[in-house]
């Protein structure tokens, strides 16, 4: 399972989703989405406007966790 730690990233970065939310010019509703682990894709343009955004890894935002059996 792909997991989001966008919250923390923002929270690193002292950015607030609105802030992020205009550098990366997406919805709030959208990154809401995101931050909130429901978003079931990303595209690589808006991937990569947050990780611009935040000055950051893919990595930072992203995180496979093993499903648990």
């Amino acid at each position: 399972m792909i997991t989001v730690n966008l919250d923390v990233m923002m929270a690193k970065r002292k950015m607030s989703l609105n802030t992020l939310s205009d550098k990366v010019g997406i919805t709030l509703a959208n990154l809401s989405i995101l931050k909130n682990n429901k978003a079931k894709a990303i595209r690589f343009t808006t991937l990569d406007a947050i990780c611009k955004a935040l000055d950051c890894e893919v990595g930072d935002i992203l995180c496979f966790e093993p499903d648990k059996e």
